[in-house]
């Protein structure tokens, strides 16, 4: 982990409705690339720290919980033995993403790895697990210190486990 001295400033516009319309526009981008690729592009995050060392991207779909409508979102994704671990981190926003609150409502999910989708239930990490988990998660992308010292909430990190 990193000190407080360690990181940046949040930046001012982090948290304005245009970067939340460039992240709505870059997610469907990386949906649709993945989706027509089988994740061969969109497949990795090379963004901030995942430049030098790329972060492995899923495609998570969850049921909308006011239009009951499928919803598909590109995620950094960890794998813990069968499960996926996801973080609702939004870059540090203010508030949780949508897909959270949709997995929250409606824990059925589908999860796209490459060319593979599969149906998990999906759980927001208890304290035990979150503790275990989170030094993993900053280790595959470690952004995720970063952007929990700038937002003004835990951010929660999400247990897939696969539903047999």
């Amino acid at each position: 982990m990193t000190t407080d001295k360690q990181h940046r400033e949040k930046p001012d516009a982090l948290d304005s409705a245009l970067v939340g319309a460039i992240l709505k526009w870059g997610s469907k981008a990386n949906t649709a690339l993945y989706k027509a690729t089988g994740g061969r592009i969109g497949g990795n995050w090379r963004i901030g720290a995942g430049f030098r060392k790329p972060v492995p991207v899923c495609l998570l779909t969850t049921t909308g919980r006011k239009t009951g409508e499928p919803r598909t979102v590109p995620l950094l994704c960890l794998r813990d033995g069968e499960n996926v671990v996801l973080v609702a981190s939004q870059g540090g926003r203010k508030n949780h993403p949508l897909w959270y609150l949709n997995l929250v409502a409606d824990p059925a999910v589908t999860i796209q790895i490459g060319k593979d989708t599969r149906a998990y239930r999906a759980h927001p990490a208890d304290d035990a697990e979150r503790e275990r988990l989170w030094p993993k998660m900053a280790e595959l992308y470690a952004d995720v210190d970063q952007y929990q010292h700038w937002a003004d909430r835990t951010i929660p990190l999400v247990v897939c486990v696969p539903a047999h």
